[in-house]
């Protein structure tokens, strides 16, 4: 029976939901900007990444190494576009 539950969905699930409360004790404690931020992107980007393996099941195929370098290049190429933007446009450069 204990090989039926999946204890690493549930594991995932109750990970997503501290997480979803550490990012709402950045409201609630009323943290500044600079310290708020950090913590919304650091969670945000733990809570994706768990996503993406425990539930999307990226690491779980014979092809996990192609998975990973597109989502490296899809972060690469994401990385670019916001920070070229952020030159551009508000850095005046």
């Amino acid at each position: 029976m204990s090989e039926l539950f999946p204890r690493k969905q549930v594991m995932g699930f109750v990970f997503s939901m501290v997480l979803t409360a550490v990012a709402l004790l950045v409201y609630f404690l009323d943290m500044s900007f600079t310290a708020g931020m950090t913590v919304l992107l650091i969670t945000a980007f733990v809570q994706a990444g768990l996503q993406l393996v425990v539930f999307m099941h990226a690491g779980e195929t014979d092809d996990k190494g192609s998975i990973y370098t597109n989502i490296f290049y899809g972060v690469v190429i994401a990385l670019v576009t916001v920070f070229g933007t952020l030159l551009i446009l508000v850095w005046d450069m």
